[in-house]
């Protein structure tokens, strides 16, 4: 009855303020209100409250609110060190590492972990400027004791998913490792990975660096940043795949070509050998360990397969950060001058036993708007398993065969480059997805087109057009295309394979006062008003040097004669096409192409998705494409599949 009447009157005295605060009252009621109120209530007791408050509260950790959990406190409790870690924490952490040594309790354990990253964490908002103790310690002995929490082995069980526990050890090792790595006094979270000596608040660790695992050379890398201390904006979703170890993003080097710094998603995970007794004697050795993301997606510990943490979405969003990455598009389009070099890049550096998906953007455009697709993708596992995503960037106001031949010669440099001697499958069985004039540039890699586009500008072979060897070789070059023997899949993304209607006469003739043709394009350009007499040259591209407008005109004859050449036996062709509104959308169109421009009898699939001309970030068309690399990876041959290692 007490207590009941001591709820009451806490209830009363806070409603009487409450009320009495809007009021804008303080009076003599309300203060005797508030002292019979609080001096009746129960010193224990329970109340209801909404289920986030009780959540909280349940769930308070070291991470979440600075606080230890209530298993952690009532360890501090049993040898009375609350009071004493408050003051001295290194003296409490000696007391409770002795009693954990003695006992190999997995509560005692958990309990070091948690209570020195809370040590770790005070130190680290020091501002006294005479502190001796480095957090970097503290934050390194909160991993170790986590990592002999989960999978030391003691008298007592492992803990498994259902111990509340169990979650955040997982989450103080992975995030103690990666503080512990940072550099002395570091504000970048930037990263060592280094072996040596490493101090812990009791005793010492010697820590051997292993970077066998990562298919790159570390010295290819800029810097390591940590992944955890970095929000990430303007994509839907952040892939992680939950486990131990601490994501990293890996910064390459500027590259020379490019200007540009790729990144990547890597590991970092430290394994401990021996135990708390050997940790207490200095016999505990440790080995930190470094994974690609997209290779490795487990460990071995004992006889156990654990996930590795990664963030593969992180790496993707700081390399967007540059600046120069989101001034491509404009560059590209208007310029003469090449700002980034027409090549193919690699989001990610080359591994071995993975399918090149090389998305090719569209006019005025960049791989920026390929950011959400390719984000989604790099999150399925199975994908990632077998498949590495590569870029073509060029110069898309250029006419649309010179780019073609651009794209062609890039994709061939590349597998010479990354395979000289021919002995990865996998780089055999490639898919290019391409947007728009992107999707004309991958056609033109994946069909065999004979004399047709010869026969659209002349009657005659070329050798009986009296034509200069260098005028035959160009005329070769921009008519007569045989698809490239590693390309075995196209995407064609809203591609206006009969031309676009936006590609007026008055529109190719604004683009022509913006547009600066590269000197290599005007000589060869020159060379075809030279022979003009000798050429059926439609009358739009007479006298003068063609833009990739003028190449997606729905009057050139070139378009309209490739639209009708299916892709090379063994290619398979896939098309997605856009169409605005809910009405039929055979009549329809998305804003730049119709319906009828997009669509290809000789398509193995035709997806629509209601949707404007950029429809790349759309889900469906995201969708779309993963079940056409489900479906091309489920037919690669044995030798051409990669999979992830457990080590």
């Amino acid at each position: 009855m007490l207590l009941v009447l001591g709820d009451m009157l806490g209830w009363f005295a806070h409603t009487a303020f409450t009320q009495m605060k809007i009021a804008g009252v303080w009076t003599a009621s309300f203060g005797l209100a508030l002292v019979l109120g609080t001096g009746c209530m129960a010193p224990i007791g329970a109340r209801m409250a909404p289920p986030a408050i009780t959540y909280r509260q349940l769930h308070v950790n070291a991470l979440n609110r600075k606080e230890p959990t209530p298993d952690t406190h009532t360890i501090l409790l049993r040898y009375n060190q609350q009071e004493i870690f408050e003051k001295n924490p290194d003296a409490a952490l000696q007391v409770i590492h002795q009693k954990a040594v003695e006992s190999k309790d997995r509560s005692e354990i958990f309990a070091l972990a948690e209570l020195n990253y809370l040590a770790a964490e005070r130190i680290s908002r020091s501002v006294k400027p005479w502190e001796p103790r480095d957090a970097r310690d503290y934050y390194l002995a909160s991993a170790v004791y986590a990592y002999f929490f989960l999978f030391g082995e003691t008298d007592q069980p492992r803990p498994d998913g259902f111990d509340l526990r169990f979650r955040v050890a997982c989450e103080l090792y992975n995030n103690g490792l990666g503080l512990a790595l940072t550099k002395p006094k570091s504000k970048n979270a930037e990263a060592m990975l280094a072996g040596g000596q490493r101090k812990l608040p009791v005793g010492s660790l010697p820590v051997e660096l292993s970077t066998s695992q990562l298919p790159w050379k570390l010295e290819e890398f800029e810097s390591f940043l940590l992944a955890n201390q970095f929000l990430v904006r303007g994509l839907s979703v952040r892939n992680r795949r939950d486990g131990v170890g601490a994501p990293l993003i890996a910064v390459m080097h500027k590259n020379d070509r490019s200007g540009l710094k790729r990144c990547a998603p890597v590991t970092a995970f430290l394994r401990i050998e021996g135990s708390m007794a050997d940790l207490d004697q200095g016999r505990c050795r440790a080995t930190l360990e470094c994974y690609s993301a997209f290779a490795t997606n487990a460990v071995t510990i004992g006889e156990r397969t654990v996930p590795l943490e990664a963030d593969t979405t992180a790496p993707m969003a700081y390399g967007l950060n540059q600046q120069m990455v989101w001034e491509i598009e404009k560059l590209q389009f208007l310029s003469a001058e090449e700002k980034v070099p027409s090549d193919v890049y690699l989001t990610q550096p080359y591994e071995k036993g993975k399918v090149p998906v090389v998305f090719v953007h569209g006019t005025f455009s960049s791989p920026v708007w390929w950011a959400e697709m390719a984000n989604t993708l790099k999150a399925d596992e199975e994908l990632t398993r077998h498949c590495q995503i590569w870029y073509f960037i060029y110069n898309s106001g250029n006419p649309v065969a010179y780019s073609a031949d651009r794209l062609r010669a890039a994709l061939a440099d590349r597998i010479k480059e990354l395979d000289p001697e021919g002995k990865d499958p996998a780089l055999q069985h490639m898919v290019l997805i391409g947007h728009s004039q992107g999707g004309l540039l991958t056609k033109l890699t994946a069909t065999d087109t004979g004399d047709k586009l010869l026969r659209v500008v002349t009657t005659n072979r070329i050798d009986e057009l009296g034509l200069s060897p260098d005028q035959q070789k160009l005329l070769q070059q921009l008519t007569v295309y045989e698809a490239l023997p590693f390309v075995k899949c196209t995407v064609f993304i809203a591609t206006p394979h009969r031309g676009s209607f936006l590609a007026g006469s008055f529109v190719r003739n604004l683009a022509r006062r913006f547009i600066t043709l590269p000197n290599k394009l005007v000589d060869a350009g020159q060379q075809l008003v030279q022979i003009r007499d000798k050429l059926k040259l439609p009358r739009e591209f007479r006298g003068q040097i063609p833009t990739s407008i003028d190449s997606m005109s729905p009057k050139n004859k070139f378009l309209l004669t490739l639209a009708d050449i299916p892709t090379a036996p063994g290619v398979s062709a896939h098309s997605i096409i856009a169409v605005k509104g809910s009405g039929d959308y055979h009549d329809g169109n998305d804003g730049v192409v119709e319906y009828k421009s997009a669509h290809i009898d000789y398509a193995r699939s035709e997806f629509i998705v209601r949707s404007g001309h950029s429809c790349q970030s759309q889900p469906p068309t995201i969708e779309e494409v993963r079940r056409i690399l489900y479906e091309h990876v489920a037919k690669l041959p044995a030798n051409a599949k990669a999979g992830p290692t457990a080590n």
